[in-house]
């Protein structure tokens, strides 16, 4: 009998054990107003990507290094181009990719 009541108190300390790591891990993987989760950090990873595909992709802006970033789907463009034009081209590329909430457009005309 004793032995049982030893197992059970054994197996109450492995699940409150797991309980406190899990919940450690959630929070340490949430998202603050200053830190991405995981799972943002993975799906900005995604927009940033593909908006360099697309930008890639399209002839007017292929030969202009444009820097992109990606932080809570809001994609920052910066780097130089030639014409306001191409800022503009840039900005709406960047906005036509799916998860994009918006664009912080710094693109510089030399």
């Amino acid at each position: 009998m004793r032995t049982n009541a030893l197992a059970k108190l054994a197996l109450m300390k492995v699940t409150l054990a797991v309980g406190v790591v899990t919940g450690i891990a959630l929070t340490g993987c949430a998202s603050t107003g200053t830190h991405e989760s995981t799972g943002q950090y993975i799906d900005n990873s995604v927009i940033t990507t593909k908006v360099k595909a697309a930008i890639l992709e399209d002839q007017s802006l292929k030969s202009f290094q444009i820097n992109v970033k990606t932080y809570k789907d809001v994609v920052q463009l910066s780097g130089f181009v030639d014409s306001a034009m191409a800022v503009q081209r840039a900005g709406s590329v960047a906005a036509g990719v799916p998860g994009v909430a918006s664009v912080r457009n710094d693109l510089i005309v030399k």
